[in-house]
C-alpha cells in the first residue's frame, strides 16, 4: 500500500504544479499562468489556495482513486450475469435487457450488459457478411 506522502501526479498536474510555484514565486502573473494552462485566472487563484492549504496534494484530482458514484455493485452484476447465462444465454443484448426489465425488473443498459459479457468473454458478435466485390460494367449497347 502506497505511503500517505507519496502523491502519484500525472504529466498535466505536474505542469500545473510547476506554473502555480512559478506563480508563487512571483515569475509568472496569474493571468500568463491561466493562459499557459488555458483555464481562467479564477481558477488560478483556486489553484493557489488550495495549493497553500494542502500542498502538492492539492494539484491532484480530489477523485483519484475514488469510485464512481454510478458504478453498478457487483452483487447486481453478479446476479444479471448469471441470469444471462442460466435463462437468457444467446438472446441479444437488448433483447436481454428487455427479459430482465420486464421478468426480473431489473434495469440495465444494453451497453453495460455488453461490456460485462465481453468482460467475461462471453459476448457473441455476429459474423458479418462479406462484402461483394465492385467489378466494372461489361461493354453492352442497349
Amino acid at each position: 500500500m502506497p505511503d500517505k506522502d507519496v502523491i502519484m501526479i500525472r504529466q498535466k498536474e505536474l505542469k500545473r504544479l510547476h506554473v502555480i510555484q512559478k506563480v508563487e514565486d512571483r515569475e509568472l502573473t496569474q493571468v500568463e499562468a491561466a493562459e499557459i494552462l488555458s483555464i481562467s485566472d479564477r481558477q488560478v487563484r483556486r489553484l493557489l489556495k488550495r495549493i497553500k492549504y494542502e500542498g502538492d496534494r492539492g494539484a491532484v484530482h480530489r477523485l483519484r482513486g475514488k469510485q464512481s458514484s454510478k458504478k453498478f455493485p457487483k452483487e447486481l452484476k453478479d446476479k444479471v450475469l448469471e441470469l444471462y447465462m442460466s435463462r437468457y444465454y444467446g438472446f441479444g443484448s437488448t433483447f436481454a435487457v428487455e427479459k430482465l426489465k420486464e421478468l426480473e425488473g431489473i434495469k440495465v443498459s444494453k451497453e453495460t450488459l455488453s461490456k460485462w459479457l465481453i468482460e467475461k468473454g462471453q459476448y457473441q458478435q455476429r459474423k458479418r457478411k462479406a462484402h461483394r466485390q465492385w467489378r466494372e460494367r461489361k461493354g453492352h449497347t442497349g
